[in-house]
């Protein structure tokens, strides 16, 4: 009943959706959600992995919606297409998009569990890595870079990489080592070239065990996994340098926080402990043209839905303000009342 009245208030709330963004948000499935905030057209840009139910295209690839007030948006475009000749020939995982040197760069997670490499553990290794690609337009097309090899090693099975730039402009590439391989799964960070290629060896950040609310998950080998997913940095108003990343914990999926000790990528990293739980995760922070500090993540894991939030900046880490209902349509919302629900003690 209270979905039902969710979605029933969701609609009569908001504006007439216009003939050209016939969709809404509540009703998206989003696995790994990236907005993109482009103020030259007050445009919000949602990239996913692409779904050929909804763009109609079966190529394997990147979509993106366009919408002008985060709640209604336009039938999703296919914006990178993996090439056919491609050593990858899956996935399509934790897009990211990001303007370096006046263009825009894709990040997205692609395998082939064909390919194998040399396993180090219990269970047989595959490629799996980031692969980047440029457009001139935020909407694409995309063309992969490198010769469409990752930056990475071919023999580290990785995944979700994300573009940090540090104080002194110089590019990272922050990426999860896949417990497939790893057994612990581990956060770590390669410097990088202003092409975007390699500039050096990874470094190390944290692995997943050392935060204390991490639930290693039983496999059928008989060991246990641990995993990361989903880094994402940021540099609060302090200048504080966190991470958003995710990993498995009590109830699920779990949503979380580390702070940098020293304000650089070496770290220490002091795990936070959880943001947002109930089986939700791989969050990634914007800002709205109103200027709201915002958080989009998926949940639940599976058939997972994109849920916002409205965020705080503390100086010394983020504290969620309340879960935006008015966009996703939750019934049961994590933090703050339903929609309708004026209540304080709800």
């Amino acid at each position: 009943m209270r979905r039902w009245l969710a979605a029933l208030l969701l609609t009569l709330a908001a504006p007439v959706a216009a003939a050209d963004a016939p969709l809404l948000t509540s009703h998206l499935r989003i696995h790994d959600p990236f907005v993109v905030a482009e103020p030259a057209s007050k445009t919000y840009w949602l990239f996913s992995k692409n779904d050929p139910a909804v763009t109609g295209d079966p190529r394997i690839g990147i979509m993106a919606y366009a919408s002008s007030d985060l709640a209604h948006r336009q039938t999703p475009k296919l914006v990178f297409a993996l090439p056919k000749d491609s050593w990858a020939d899956d996935g399509g995982w934790a897009p990211e998009v990001h303007r370096w040197k006046g263009r825009y760069y894709l990040f997205a997670t692609f395998h082939n569990d064909k390919a194998a490499i040399p396993a180090s553990g219990k269970r047989p290794n595959y490629r799996r890595a980031t692969l980047l690609a440029v457009s001139d337009r935020i909407d694409g097309p995309y063309q992969l870079i490198h010769k469409g090899e990752p930056v990475t090693t071919p023999n580290d099975m990785t995944l979700d990489g994300s573009l940090y730039v540090d104080p002194a402009g110089k590019p990272w590439m922050v990426y999860a080592h896949e417990w497939l391989q790893m057994g612990v799964g581990t956060m770590e960070a390669l410097p990088l070239k202003d092409d975007l290629s390699p500039a050096g060896k990874p470094q190390l950040l944290f692995r997943a065990n050392e935060a204390d609310w991490v639930i290693g998950q039983k496999q059928p080998e008989g060991d246990m996994g641990y995993v990361t997913d989903g880094p994402e940095l940021y540099r609060t108003k302090t200048g504080t340098l966190l991470m958003l990343w995710s990993s498995w914990g009590k109830g699920g999926y779990v949503q979380a926080q580390a702070r940098s000790k020293s304000g650089t990528l070496a770290g220490p990293w002091e795990q936070l402990g959880p943001l947002i739980m109930q089986d939700s995760g791989h969050g990634m922070l914007f800002h709205a043209f109103d200027g709201r500090l915002m958080l989009v993540l998926h949940r639940p894991f599976k058939r997972a839905i994109a849920k916002f939030y409205e965020m705080r900046d503390a100086g010394d880490r983020l504290e969620v303000v309340r879960e935006a209902v008015e966009l996703d349509g939750e019934a049961y919302p994590t933090h703050g009342c339903p929609m309708g629900v004026s209540d304080a003690r709800c």
